[in-house]
Order: structure tokens, then sequence, then C-alpha cells
């Protein structure tokens, strides 16, 4: 297969293929494809937090000018299959969470449905709920799935015994996607033929979803989404405005229906990230090496369908010692149900064990690097494997050279400009390596053209001209001669974009067609002909421990007098293989620095246990990063190939940015005015406080 990548289109920072039609408008996202005369669907959306339905009186909203149905639980398609609470929308009168799905209203136009929304009259009977996250509620338990604790040695022996230990408790709070692109959904039904122009990550998968629980073959359901407005992995999965598009059409036949969620309905109805608490206990000797390693955490999560946020992850394999217990744990609670962003487990999981770093390096007089480096395994601590590249001192050291490490005065408020504190914080990142196999691409030859058909997905991340390369490469050709085509259940079955596993996955499927191609048909092809390839799994996966390593650096001013904080600079050096395109590349890593610093300083889902509402529900209330937050962010990578990760030696860069950039800015807060924050955001308040 190293034949196949002789060619020079990998490697090359090459402009967005899409970029000029998204620019002018042409790119047609979910809402944009052409139909005929589609109804509007607006949906009828809980106000409690728990009980049922007793009347729904829609008489108003139907004698409006425009409106031609009202859809209830009382009439709406009954599924196949109701396992999943999400998806198993208005199959009953229960309520299990504020904004659940009632029942929608489809009219002409979409100010028409909205409006008459407000005239049906639903009465609801409530009933006592629970919406309150604390991590010694005694309602907390196991993931269904099961702990997958660990507990090796004697913990609470090697505690007492410590010369050193840090004993805290931090926390991450309710963080919700907003990509730019609301989740947006135009359905359609021919007959027994279902068509979806929708926005996700995965058409395929989501196909796989929703077909047994609509009662209908995987073949009857089409999927397009060619264009997908951003994601972070709420749009991973299946939500249940798919659904309601879908069984809304279906009382509609031969007529399209379109729905987009509207920004506030996003933070119930979408996904979000849970909150996390983490106990962590660590025990060193005085030269700051980790004997005994203990982190609880519990995350958040909603009896309607359960999302452990499985915050120990990243701890697994990052840090060593004789005795370990770490465990996770969930709590169901009446509220939304939580689903996967950026990063999920990772993100939130190395804030409490990457802030406790800097609190034992103080401990132990140590430079924050080199307690880490002090504290480098040889092998995973999780599985005992070897690593494929654990590259992360080579990160720290380069980090510290680019960012002026050297220059630090270890001493928090050491360093005044005016009025301002200024401090610098570190922290390591992390993040799973991995391939899915499955993924299957076809190529076909016509006039000197390669058209190679995938049904991947490309959410901003840079797909249709990184797989392009890729095509280019493996094929021996000029990228103007490789005809993409993805986002389609019509192509060949492709993986979800999620997990950082798009790319390397697609990628093994166009290698193996290429390869197909090649002997099938030679370097001459006739027209017509075509190939079809497979991805198959990675050996390596089953001898080595696969992961990613990163170093974030931060700079931060704090207004003495008023808290404010405002971030200077910020810099990370990333271990990830090779770079299939450096322009794309550096996009992605500084789109998931951006969304750390929106964890270190924004980003918080205020959530009133009273009503189970998030009250902050739109970006007026729900801050994140805009332009004049982020001042100078640079993202850099150590220039390698991992043989371990494929043919392509590259590895997944969709969410390492993210990971470790909150507890970098968290720490060089408490560099600069000597207060420590454990629970995310900081806000100007926790300084004052103090």
């Amino acid at each position: 297969m190293s034949d196949l990548l002789r060619a020079s289109a990998i490697g090359t920072g090459r402009v967005r293929l899409d970029g000029p039609d998204k620019v002018r408008g042409l790119a047609p996202y979910a809402y944009e494809h052409p139909v005929e005369d589609p109804l509007h669907l607006f949906p009828l959306c809980s106000t409690i937090a728990l009980g049922r339905v007793t009347a729904i009186d829609a008489t108003a909203a139907l004698a409006l000018d425009g409106v031609v149905r009202v859809i209830t639980h009382e009439n709406a398609l009954r599924l196949a299959d109701t396992e999943d609470g999400e998806l198993a929308i208005l199959q009953d009168d229960r309520i299990g969470f504020r904004g659940q799905y009632l029942g929608a209203v489809l009219a002409e136009t979409p100010e028409t449905a909205r409006h008459a929304a407000d005239l049906v009259v639903v009465t609801t009977e409530a009933a006592p709920h629970d919406a309150d996250f604390r991590p010694d509620h005694p309602a907390v338990r196991e993931p269904e799935g099961g702990a997958d604790d660990i507990d090796t040695g004697d913990l609470e022996a090697a505690l007492a015994a410590a010369e050193i230990v840090v004993d805290q408790r931090y926390s991450t709070p309710l963080e919700h996607n907003n990509p730019m692109e609301p989740h947006t959904t135009i359905a359609r039904w021919d007959g027994e033929q279902l068509t979806l122009w929708t926005s996700t990550q995965g058409v395929h998968p989501a196909r796989q979803t929703l077909a047994p629980i609509l009662g209908i073959d995987p073949e009857q359901l089409r999927i397009v989404s060619p264009h997908v407005g951003g994601g972070f992995g709420s749009k991973g999965l299946p939500h249940a405005d798919m659904m309601l598009t879908a069984m809304a059409a279906h009382a509609m036949p031969g007529r399209a229906v379109k729905h987009a969620v509207t920004r506030q309905h996003m933070f119930a109805l979408t996904g979000y990230r849970p909150a996390t608490s983490q106990h962590l206990r660590i025990g060193a000797r005085a030269d700051g090496t980790i004997t005994a390693f203990g982190l609880e955490a519990v995350s958040s999560s909603s009896h309607t369908k359960e999302f452990p946020e499985m915050a120990i992850k990243p701890s697994r394999q990052m840090y060593a010692g004789e005795h370990r217990r770490i465990t996770q744990r969930v709590l169901p609670l009446d509220i939304a149900v939580p689903s996967w962003m950026r990063a999920p487990g990772e993100a939130p999981g190395m804030v409490g064990p990457e802030i406790m770093m800097d609190e034992l390096a103080e401990a132990c007089g140590l430079d924050p690097i080199e307690l880490r480096v002090r504290n480098e395994p040889e092998r995973d601590p999780d599985t005992g494997m070897p690593f494929n590249q654990r590259r992360l001192i080579d990160c720290l050291r380069e980090g510290a050279t680019r960012f002026g490490w050297a220059d630090r005065d270890p001493r928090p408020r050491a360093r005044r400009e005016g009025g301002w504190l200024i401090g610098t914080g570190v922290a390591s990142a992390t993040y799973p390596a991995s391939r899915q196999p499955g993924s299957k691409a076809r190529i076909r030859h016509e006039a000197g053209v390669y058209e190679v058909g995938i049904g991947a997905a490309d959410l901003g991340t840079g797909t249709w001209t990184a797989l392009t390369q890729v095509a280019a490469d493996a094929l021996e050709v000029d990228p103007d001669r490789i005809a993409l085509r993805i986002g389609d259940t019509a192509l060949p079955n492709a993986t979800v974009a999620g997990g950082s596993t798009g790319l390397a996955s697609w990628s093994a499927a166009v290698l193996a067609a290429a390869d197909a191609f090649r002997c099938e048909h030679g370097t001459a092809p006739a027209d017509g002909v075509e190939a079809i390839g497979e991805a198959a799994e990675n050996p390596a996966e089953k001898q080595f421990a696969m992961h990613s390593y990163g170093a974030q650096f931060a700079q931060v001013r704090v207004q003495e007098e008023t808290g404010e904080i405002r971030l200077d600079r910020m810099l990370g050096v990333f271990s990830v293989g090779r770079i299939i395109n450096p322009r794309t590349a550096r996009s992605q890593l500084l789109g998931g620095m951006t969304m750390g610093v929106g964890m270190a300083l924004h980003e918080k889902g205020e959530l009133d246990p009273r009503f189970g509402h998030v009250v902050n529900h739109d970006l007026a209330e729900y801050h994140v990063p805009v332009n004049a937050d982020i001042r100078s962010l640079e993202a850099h990578w150590l220039d390698e190939e991992d043989p371990q990760a494929g043919p392509l030696g590259a590895r997944g860069i969709g969410e390492i940015g993210i990971v470790g950039a909150a507890a970098a800015i968290a720490n060089a807060v408490h560099h600069a005015t000597g207060v420590r924050v454990r629970d995310l955001p900081v806000f100007g308040s926790d300084l004052l406080a103090r």
C-alpha cells in the first residue's frame, strides 16, 4: 500500500474545495435543499419537568389560516421500537423533562406554524421532580453499561504513607453545543420510501438508528447531508428533532416537512455536555513521584436516556502509581438528555487532574513541566501495553521553548503591568487514536476523472479537501482529477464523523478502493470501470495503547480591582501523527483551543433545579468566546508519522485541541492571582470573593 502514497497532495495546505461555494452561498445546508411546496413545523414542548399531559386543545390553532395539521401523542405514528427514550417521542402522555416534544404544528409558512403553536392549549399534571446535581446524592449509581473501575494496590494506605497529599474536588458545568447551523431536517415520504435532508455527522449511522424505530428497512430510508454547519458531536447521533420531522411528514405523504430547531430549543433537545464532579486524591514522594492516584467522578444524566460523561477516561492512561482507584458514577435526573460534545470524557476529565498536577507541583516546589516529566509512564498504566507514540515530553519541551516558559517567575502574583496581574499556566492533553472498520469507498473512472464516493461527512473539518488529497495520492493523479462525493446513504457505507476517527477511517477505505482499482484496471483505465474497497480493522490497536498527546500553554491577565480576566495568548503543541492538510489541521486545533477558552472562562448552563430548566438558553446569555476574547492563538505539531496508525501514518485531530486547554487557563489564573479556582468556568467574582 505504501507505493500508493508517493505523490505530493498529502501534506500540502490546499485551500478548502468547498470554500468558494460556502462563501457565495451555493453549498446547500439541510434547510436549503430545494423541495416543492414544503410544510413548516414548529414543535409543542413541555413546560414542566415531570408529569403527564392531561389534555391538548388545538381548536384555535387549526382555525388559523395556513395551518394544516397538529400532531400529538393522540394521533402520531406508532413507532416499531420504543426502547430509546430520547427518540420514542409522542407515544404516550408521559413527560420526562422540561422542553420535551409534546407535538407539532404543520403550516404553510414558518411564521404561521410558530404563531399557531402558541394557540395550542396543553394541559399537564406535574409530578415532583429532581433536577439538582450533587455528587453526594443518594441516587448516584454505576452507569448502565458497567462501571469499569480500576482498583489496584491499597490506595488508602498509600495516601496515609505519602509524603505529600493533594485532596481536592473539581467540577465542570453543563455546556451546550452551539454550531452555527442549528439541527435541521427536511423529511418527505414517497410511498414507503423516506428521504431526510438533514444535518448529521453520519448519514449511514443515522439511518441504522432511525429505520428500525420507524419500522422500515434501512434501504427505505435515504439520508442526504453533503454540508454540515458545525456539530461538535451534537450531530453525531440522531436526536428527537429528526424523528419528529419524519413522523410529521408521515402524516402528510408526498409533501415535504421542514424543521429547523430554534436556538433556545437546542439547549434541551439536541444534546449537551453534562455536569461533572471530580474528587481527586493524589499521594506523592517529596520529589513529585506519584505513588497513589484516586479519582471518583460523577456526571449528571437523564432518566429519559442515560449518557455518562466518562470523565475518568484520560486519567486511566495519563497517570501511573502503584496504588490506584478510579471510579465513574452517574446521577440520573429529571432533565434533558445529554450527549456527545467535543472530546466527551476527555475534555472535562482533564480539568481536575491537570489543575491537580499544578497544585502538586506547587506543593513539591517543582516546575509544573518538570513534575509531568518525572511522572511519565513507560507503558500504558491502564492496559500494560506499549504506547504507539507517547511524545508528551517532546510537546511540553517544544511548547515551553516556543512560549518562553523559561522566563517565568514561579511565584504567584509576581508580575504586574499597571493594574493587571499576569500569569502563565500549562496542562497536558491526550485523546485516543483509533479508526473504525466498515467504511467503504467506490472509485469510478470516466473521461480522465476519478469519481470517489463514500458516505462521509464534512462538518467544517475539511473532509471535502483532505479526502480528495488522499484519493489523489492513492491514485497518483492530480487532485483536480478527483471528483469526491460524500454525505449520502446512496453512496457506500461510512462510519460517523466522531471520536476523531473520521478521516482515518474513511481514508483507509479510499486507500483500499484505490488499491483494488489499480489491481483490476491498471493506470490507464477504460471509461465506466469501478472498484470498491473496505476499511479493515487496524491490528495495531490490539497491540499498542493508541493515543495522541499535546501540551497547552496560556497567559492571562487579571484586573486586580475588578477581577476581569483576559486571555493574552495561548499556544499548543501536539503529537498527532502525519498531517494531511496543514491548513485545515491548524483550523481544527485552533477551533478546539477556542472551545477550551469557552470551558475555562465563559460557558455554563445555569440549570434552575426548581423547574429543570436551563435559564440562559440562548446566545445572549450563554456566553461563548468571540473574536475579542481571542487575542493570540498558536497551534503547532511535531513533524512525525505514526506507523501504528495505518498506511497514512495519521491520527485524528478534531478533539485533542480542546483537551487540557481549560486547565492551562485555570492554572494561569492561579499563577496571576494566587487564587485557586477548582469549579469551572473561572469568573472574576471567584477571584474577588477571596
